[in-house]
Formats: structure tokens, sequence, C-alpha cells
């Protein structure tokens, strides 16, 4: 990790329960983020990917027990007090949630709660509010703009209302943009668009996005690089063709054999046996072994240290280290 990261956890852990019986939500995560790059951040319900992604941005519950550092452009946000961290998200942190059905508030315009994110976190004036509004929603393709900023989120499609929030957590120009699955429950068109707008985001502002997804097409569409979790941890990261072409976890082989195909032979679809375990069944060795093709003595009694397959490639696998 360098100084010229935007973003690093080190050695960060999230965890839950009570002192005696913790559940490792997220367990010894160390990451680091560029300006300008964009990241995905896959695996399977349960692996503990939203979150490490509130945890970048201490947005996690109170019961939450965190450890380690989180550092934003060379500055802790261990250290940061409520207020400081109020001022920098928004500003230059800024998040989508989940669900852009839930996410805007069904009393208030599309008018209404973009102008309140202008005027709190991006600085505009009253003045100058109503023009900044259709303004921010053109950047965003949302048609009609001079009418969307009257409507109530009801009057919105799905794919509008993740355009909106796209646009309100960009107009104060981020540094980092964080997107818990973004594309969710949003046909295959509108899905391309918003992976457009995110380019056009980065392209436009500089701005590093982190893409919380357990869709790989949409990864090998817009990330730059990869970070394969599960149950709390990182097993695999690296470029995201470098994954695709040459995966080194049994865990990430997996998952893309998984993938439905349109070309090839027909055949039965590959899944993988098991299921996540629970984060109270988590221990000192790898998690994925009662699942593995590949385990061995050793993957039941350590936790898998880390492989360097290339200086941007890394996993966590015992099976590596016995390759020639």
């Amino acid at each position: 990790m360098t100084t010229s990261n935007l973003l690093e956890l080190r050695d960060l852990c999230v965890s839950y329960g009570t002192p005696e019986r913790p559940l490792p939500a997220v367990a010894h995560v160390d990451l680091a983020i560029r300006p300008g790059e964009i990241i995905g951040i896959a695996g399977e319900s349960g692996s503990g990917k939203s979150t490490l992604c509130s945890a970048m941005i201490r947005a996690l519950p109170d019961e939450a027990r965190v450890a380690g550092d989180i550092v934003f452009a060379g500055r802790s946000l261990n250290a940061m007090g409520a207020a400081e961290l109020r001022r920098l998200r928004g500003r230059e942190i800024s998040m989508i949630l989940q669900n852009p059905m839930t996410s805007l508030d069904p009393l208030f315009t599309i008018g209404d709660q973009l102008g309140e994110v202008l005027t709190t976190r991006a600085g505009v004036s009253a003045a100058e509010r109503g023009r900044r509004m259709v303004d921010v929603l053109r950047a965003v393709h949302l048609t009609a703009p001079e009418r969307r900023v009257h409507q109530y989120p009801h009057e919105l499609s799905g794919g509008m209302r993740q355009r909106v929030l796209i646009g309100m957590a960009s107009s104060a120009a981020p540094k980092l943009l964080l997107a818990d699955e973004p594309t969710t429950a949003l046909d295959a068109t509108i899905q391309e668009e918003i992976l457009v707008l995110f380019n056009e985001i980065r392209d436009r502002h500089g701005t590093a996005i982190v893409v919380v997804t357990h869709d790989l097409g949409v990864i090998r569409r817009l990330c730059d690089r990869i970070v394969i979790m599960y149950l709390g941890r990182i097993v695999e990261e690296g470029p995201v063709e470098t994954i695709f072409e040459s995966p080194q976890h049994p865990y990430t082989r997996a998952l893309l054999d998984s993938i439905p195909r349109i070309d090839g032979k027909r055949g039965a679809l590959r899944t993988i046996p098991g299921q996540v375990p629970s984060l109270a069944d988590a221990g000192e060795n790898c998690a994925f072994a009662p699942r593995c093709a590949r385990v061995q003595p050793r993957c039941r009694a350590e936790i898998p240290r880390e492989t360097r397959i290339a200086d941007d490639h890394r996993a966590f696998c015992w099976d590596l280290e016995l390759r020639p």
C-alpha cells in the first residue's frame, strides 16, 4: 500500500455478537483503492460484501465492533468524530444503497430531495439550485428532466429512480463512490445504461468506484479489478481479465463455472455444492473447505495465507503452494 492510494483498509475486521462469542462478518481484510479505478466486490450472499462496503465509510450499526485501520486520502476515518464524518459523506465519499425502490422518500418530490443534496453537500445556492437539479438529471440521461423534478418517486420506473440516486451521489463530484448492488431488479437494457453512467462519472470526475454485486457479468463489463469474498475474507483479488481467464482459487473457479453460457455444448448448469456457512461456524480454517473439490487436511486446520501469483494478483489457498 502506498500514499498514492485513495482508500486503504488495513487488517479490517467487523464482528457482531458478544465479545465472548464474536460473529466475524469481515475478517482481516487488506485492500487498496486507487483514484479513478473501478473495483468489483463479488461473492455469494453472506460473504460480507455489503458489510465491507459500509465499513469503508463507517456506516455500520452501533452494535458492530470494528478493528483495523481505514485511511481515506491520507486521513484516518477511525479518528474522525461524527461531525467530521458527516462533512465527508456526500462530499468526498458517496454511497448508492441497494434498493432504488425504497431509497427515495415517497412524501417528497425528486426536486425536493435532489435540491437538499445539492444545498447541503455540493454547496449550491438557492438561486442556482433549480438549474443545477435539471443539469444533474440530464447528466444521468433522465428524459424530460424539467418535468422529473416535480414528480414523486412512485411516478418513476425503477431504472429512473436508480438514475436519480446516481445523480444525487455524484452531484458533488466525490472522490469515491460506493454502489451496493446497483443493477439488481433492473432489466438487461437498463443495466447496461447504468454501467455506462458509472464509466461517465469516472471519466468526468476521476471518481474511484466500488461496485458490490453478485453478478459477475456486471463486473466483467465495468470493472478494472475484482475482489472475491467468502465468509468475510478476501480469497482472490486481481485484474478482471486475469481473474476471468485464469482464476486461481477453487471458489473463484466455481463461481465462474456457474455462469450460464450461450455458446458451446448444452449441459446441466454447474452449481457449487452446499452453502455459505453461518458466521457462528467461522473458525481458524478455510471456510470453503467443506465445499471444495481440492480440499486437503491443512485446509481444515489453518487459514490459508496469501500467495502472490503476480504483483497485481493474489489468492488465499493452500492448494496453490502444491502446484508446480
